[in-house]
């Protein structure tokens, strides 16, 4: 499983281009609960997957952390998730948006 040292070219969801952020797929918030602890290695909490900001805001979006620790701790299983699924398809096929920084005057 991919860890923060082996970052990818690309979104791992969406396949875009972008600047990634790592997601920890065990969120780092639910790592002190006894059941995690229980179900997951150290190594394994600290897995993770390169997306582009629009989907890790997305992951969060839709399924919340207790749901992603127990059901959604890889990104097969994500990629399962219909309403992710949903957006990132509609997102793969956004343009990427640069911004124009004005000078203030």
């Amino acid at each position: 499983m991919p860890t923060r040292k082996s970052i990818p070219e690309s979104c791992v969801l969406c396949k875009r281009y972008l600047k990634l952020t790592f997601h920890h797929l065990v969120p780092k918030l639910m790592h002190k609960r006894r059941w995690v602890k229980e179900q997951f290695t150290p190594q394994q909490l600290q897995d993770g997957i390169w997306v582009c900001k629009s989907c890790h805001t997305a992951i969060h979006r839709f399924i919340d952390h207790a749901t992603l620790a127990r059901s959604f701790y890889t990104s097969e299983q994500l990629q399962s998730h219909p309403d992710l699924a949903k957006f990132v398809r509609w997102n793969a096929k956004q343009r990427r948006i640069k911004k124009v920084h004005r000078k203030r005057e």
